[in-house]
């Protein structure tokens, strides 16, 4: 299958909407409640207000203007005028309430959300593209927050909205009123049959541009390989054609929700039409005044109001519960590597690391490592060669625990680092990767990631033993230079010697260095030698290299092919071999 066609398929919606993610969702919804309550006492007293204007109006109608009231009808005058004053002040205080209410919610989601994916395994980012966890942070979980505040509340008090009107209605005239109802069997009917059709269309826009986002996110960070190859105009056919998919999936949602505020609209309509005909005609005969009837047809209205205004939350929620099944949905991946419930901090390291019987696999059935075992001492230092695919970075990976074994176990200092703290774990090592991330900030806020608390003077010492510092201060700013996102403005080599001084900084106990040269210059590296002769001494280290020269006085060096240890001893013995390390080598000397 081609990268194009793949970009195309839908995200098929891995788990079906639930109770659950609304009990779930209530929990956000529980920590907002005091500003919850007020803002719904304060909608309360404005709707109840609301609902004495058609009585003032009855009475004005009906009573003040036939007796020439005039007393009366300016009493009625000024309690219709603080009625609504009251009403548009309570609504105003409860609007603003609810929009901080909602922002809380968006950030104890968002906060959650991210806590979460800073737990998850390498293995949920390797198999999932970045823009599709990034569109559930931002974009899904601003959606939902709305529905989750001002919707609850606004359910609530439509609902409550609606007795009042109906009690009010009854009150005022009770045939007119029976006469108003009858128009709920037929909205309950409509409701129900559109239901479903919402639902699928607003998850259908909710898959659409989830991969629209995720290709537009992996195009913008692989521009420079698009353009070595000249794929723009065929990017951007496929770009069109998602974005196509994403405008015709929001119309077909879109259309669905245009029926719903017209339907219900049609329907009020005609029960207004019906308390006229009723009111004048079949219960008329001079037994109806005007006064009712004017009177019951704005409580009619204001009956299909609050219908109309729960329809458009229902609307909203249905549009919003693919949303909220999209956050759950990432807030229950499994996090396989975690503290065990019993786990204990790990002293500090000494630096003997044992494996033991360990077997390993990414994909069940798809061994890397089988039974392997080896012993390194505290201090020494241990080159890891062998074909690409062998198991070098992963054997790393283990020590580190950003995986679990499958079998066997990985011990530091005789602890099973499965049973102690991540924390405790990672806080003494340090791990140097090919792919140098440089985060948006000052090259000195990079190095000092490594140690938080470090001072001017020991980044300064960090850069000049990795020989970063002299090209750090060739620029204007030196060590206070924007790098800006991912590093941008320093090359593959710079970034490697930046994430060699933050690694020092840090002090690691073990060092980890995963291919850690392999954009440094020779002449650089034979400079750069002597500073990590000076990282290596008293630690215990992992060197993956492919350039061999830089690990021939390395303590031990294990050829790791067809998911074992085929051979292991030090350069000078392993060459004596003449085996599979001996012609890696000469092989590599002869190139």
């Amino acid at each position: 299958m081609s990268r194009k066609n793949t970009y195309r398929e839908d995200e098929v919606l891995e788990t079906p909407f639930e109770l659950k993610h609304l009990l779930r969702a209530g929990e956000y919804i529980k920590r907002q409640k005091k500003g919850m309550i007020i803002a719904f006492l304060l909608s309360a007293v404005s709707g109840v207000m609301a609902l004495f204007t058609p009585k003032i109006t009855q009475q004005a109608l009906d009573v003040a203007i036939p007796d020439s009231n005039v007393k009366l009808l300016i009493r009625l005058a000024f309690i219709l005028i603080l009625t609504n004053a009251v009403s548009i002040i309570f609504a105003t205080i409860r609007s603003r309430m609810m929009v901080d209410v909602s922002n809380r919610i968006i950030l104890d989601i968002r906060r959650d959300l991210f806590s979460h994916l800073q737990k998850l395994s390498f293995k949920y980012f390797d198999d999932r593209p970045h823009g599709k966890i990034l569109i559930r942070v931002v974009n899904y979980v601003n959606s939902v927050s709305d529905i989750l505040s001002n919707g609850l509340i606004s359910v609530i008090l439509e609902t409550l909205n609606l007795i009042f009107i109906v009690v009010f209605m009854f009150l005022t005239d009770v045939k007119l009123a029976i006469v108003i109802l009858f128009g709920v069997p037929v909205l309950a009917a409509f409701l129900f049959w559109i239901k479903n059709k919402q639902r699928v269309a607003w998850q259908q826009v909710s898959n659409k541009n989830s991969n629209l986002n995720a290709y537009l996110q992996e195009n913008i960070t692989g521009t420079r390989i698009t353009q070595i190859f000249a794929r723009e105009e065929e990017n951007s056919n496929t770009f069109a054609e998602l974005s196509d998919r994403c405008r015709k999936t929001w119309m077909k949602a879109v259309s669905y929700n245009n029926l719903v505020w017209p339907g219900i609209d049609n329907i009020a309509v005609a029960i207004r039409a019906c308390i006229f005909v009723f009111g004048l005609v079949v219960f008329g005969h001079g037994n109806t005044s005007l006064g009712v009837i004017l009177a019951m047809s704005s409580y009619a209205s204001r009956f299909w109001q609050p219908i109309m205004n729960l329809g458009n939350i229902f609307n909203s929620f249905l549009n919003n519960m693919a949303y909220l099944e999209r956050i759950f949905e990432t807030m229950d991946a499994e996090i396989l590597v975690d503290d065990a419930e019993d786990a204990k901090e790990l002293p500090p390291i000494k630096g003997e690391v044992v494996f033991e019987n360990v077997d390993f696999a990414y994909e069940k059935g798809k061994d890397v490592l089988k039974n392997i075992s080896f012993k390194v001492n505290p201090g020494e230092s241990v080159a890891l060669v062998g074909p690409t695919g062998a198991g070098k970075s992963t054997i790393v990976n283990l020590v580190s625990r950003f995986y679990n074994v499958d079998e066997g176990r990985v011990l530091i200092d005789g602890n099973d680092i499965s049973k102690v703290t991540l924390k405790s774990l990672r806080s003494q090592m340090g791990i140097m990767l090919q792919d140098s991330f440089i985060f948006s900030g000052t090259i000195e806020d990079n190095i000092r990631y490594g140690k938080l608390d470090a001072t001017e003077e020991e980044i300064v010492k960090a850069s000049k033993t990795v020989c970063a510092d002299e090209f750090i201060n060739r620029f204007p700013d030196a060590y206070k230079t924007e790098v800006k996102e991912r590093g941008s403005i320093l090359s593959q080599g710079q970034k490697q010697l930046v994430s060699f001084a933050r690694t020092l900084i840090s002090d690691p106990a073990i060092l980890v260095l995963d291919e850690a040269t392999s954009s440094i210059d020779v002449q650089t590296e034979k400079a750069l030698q002597q500073g990590l002769n000076a990282m290596l001494k008293g630690r215990t280290s992992f060197i993956i290299a492919h350039r061999l020269s830089t690990i021939r006085n390395c303590d031990k060096i294990m050829y790791i092919d067809d998911g074992g240890i085929a051979e292991c001893g030090n350069h000078d013995e392993l060459m004596a071999k003449k085996g599979l390390y001996y012609k890696l080598y000469t092989s590599q000397l002869e190139e």
